[in-house]
């Protein structure tokens, strides 16, 4: 375990201060590597690491040094969808969460299946050892964005876009909108806890899903009422509850480590020295 707890130390350090604390109790590093993610504009190469309970993954600085844009993806969140290979992006998957859905392509198709695996193997291990379903992954998943290069008019309006009518996403879609057609804000509790830009097809359908809970809700609340009613007989009753939360041409191969601390060496594998003495994080 010293390698593993130097291992997520060195991962620790790559993301300087702007990353948060990774070493926990329990915690394991699986894995590690580069894969593109599919961006607004154009897929980039990110650096990823695969922990026994979290995904994390960010910018790539100095390749194997210095990362940046920290992000943390519990695995009970995720959900994996295989793809076939698009016009830009080859072995690629689609990654679904709440918070945010992106698509990501490995180097080869041995290394794709190879983080597939280890993720859906992870994710049971963990929910297993929480107790917890072995499909736990619920709710509603945002909607992964259409890339920009993907269309040069709005895809509501049919307006071309120049470089004072800009291009934006709808939240709830993921469509390529201009800012007329993107002017309404909706709630989207499973992206953020703050209104976010939403086109107005989607907020007249926000509208009219939000209009159809509320009426389920009156009508729960009025059989709950009559149910009462019927076995107490109070004189009245009142309630409310309402609840409120790049570097594209350097690739490094995949790294997979295991139980033990020796390393599972494939032939899309790499080795870091660094790992061996990690850089101390800065206080």
């Amino acid at each position: 375990m010293v390698k593993n707890r130097e291992r997520i130390q060195a991962v620790e350090s790559s993301f300087g201060r702007t990353g948060k604390i990774l070493q926990k109790a329990g915690r394991i590093l699986v894995g590690e590597g580069h894969l593109k993610k599919h961006c607004r504009r154009g897929p980039k190469l990110k650096v990823f690491f695969l922990f026994n309970d979290i995904l994390v993954y960010g910018s790539i600085m100095v390749p194997g040094r210095w990362n940046h844009k920290q992000k943390i993806i519990p695995l009970e969140d995720v959900l994996q969808e295989d793809m076939e290979d698009g016009m830009d992006m080859s072995n690629q998957w689609l990654i679904r969460t709440p918070c945010k859905s992106f698509y990501v392509s490995a180097a080869s198709p041995e290394e794709k299946r190879e983080w597939m695996r280890h993720i859906s193997q992870s994710k049971a291990l963990h929910a297993q050892h929480n107790g917890l379903p072995a499909d736990n992954t619920v709710g509603n998943f945002a909607t992964p964005w259409i890339p920009d290069i993907a269309s040069a008019i709005c895809m509501r309006c049919s307006k071309r876009f120049t470089v004072t009518n800009r291009r934006h996403h709808c939240r709830r879609c993921g469509y390529i909108v201009c800012k007329a057609c993107s002017k309404s804000r909706a709630l989207l509790p499973n992206i953020s806890s703050r209104p976010v830009r939403v086109c107005r097809n989607c907020m007249s359908t926000e509208k009219q899903e939000t209009n159809q809970k509320r009426m389920m809700g009156k009508y729960r609340k009025m059989k709950k009422n009559s149910v009462e009613d019927t076995r107490t007989q109070p004189e009245y009753e009142t309630s409310s509850d309402e609840e409120l939360g790049d570097q594209n041409s350097y690739h490094v191969s995949t790294k997979w480590f295991k139980d033990n601390g020796d390393e599972d060496l494939s032939p899309y594998c790499y080795f870091k020295p660094e790992h061996m003495n990690p850089p101390v994080r800065q206080t």
